[in-house]
């Protein structure tokens, strides 16, 4: 790691009142979980057994139109998380956030690994281990789908479930998407990208904003992104040995 770029990520974080942290895939890889798409992905193969595009598969349309295809798919996501602990990046975001007290989390991940790790996050895409009716107010948190039948219904009015993530094609939750306006609305100093591609406007937003208000942008990724020619330092490391090197030489405390 080039030692003057990391000199400037902790004087920034020195001075840094209002933090984003955003990640991605990469950085729960590092837990062991597959990543969506390219080298031990999920989905290697362009289309499922069926025929169609896994975006399909897993699309709010498909779900209504096919809700034993879509869980079938659904199912795999969560056995791929099954088992997981948090990854020493987790924790080490969970540790830098503690102690700035004017942070936000931003996750795609729909594996719960930063909240087991203790992070105030929102989970804009939501979290496989929530299932909710699709009728009632009935929800449930569980710690995986073994138990479940392949079109498993709701155990108060017997309507189909599903689990509280946005599936392709549907909306953004209200909830959390209020939560990621508001803390933005207020102002951002420093955006830390982490292992995203950052393919999606909003997730590409905050270093833009960042930026353009006179604050700075972090990218860890070890390959190219959406915002790599936008952000101020560039590591091209591993959520856990950037993160490792940025801890210890902030706080002088071993990682």
């Amino acid at each position: 790691m080039n030692q003057a770029d990391l000199q400037r990520v902790v004087e920034w974080l020195n001075h840094a009142e209002r933090v984003v942290f955003i990640t991605g895939a990469g950085i729960s890889a590092e837990a062991g979980l597959p990543t969506y798409r390219g080298v031990s992905g999920l989905y290697e193969q362009a289309n499922t057994p069926e025929g169609i595009p896994i975006e399909v598969a897993l699309s709010g349309p498909m779900f209504h139109a096919r809700p034993e295809l879509t869980w079938r798919y659904l199912t795999q996501v969560e056995e791929a998380c099954r088992g997981a602990e948090p990854s020493r990046a987790h924790h080490l975001v969970a540790r830098m956030q503690a102690r700035l007290p004017q942070s936000l989390l931003l996750t795609q991940n729909v594996d719960g690994l930063h909240q087991a790790a203790g992070s105030d996050t929102v989970a804009i895409h939501g979290d496989v281990h929530t299932l909710r009716c699709t009728r009632c107010t009935w929800r449930e948190r569980v710690s995986d789908y073994a138990h479940l039948a392949a079109v498993p219904t709701c155990p108060r009015c017997d309507q189909l479930i599903r689990p509280d993530v946005v599936l392709f094609g549907e909306l953004l939750g209200e909830a959390p998407l209020r939560r990621l306006q508001s803390f933005l609305e207020a102002g951002v100093d420093l955006v830390f990208s982490i292992g995203t591609t950052s393919v999606f406007p909003y997730i590409a937003a905050p270093v833009h904003l960042a930026r353009s208000n006179g604050g700075h942008a972090v990218e860890i990724n070890p390959g190219e992104s959406e915002v790599s020619r936008d952000v101020d330092v560039r590591l091209r490391l591993g959520a856990t040995a950037a993160l490792e090197a940025i801890w210890q030489a902030w706080t002088g405390e071993p990682p």
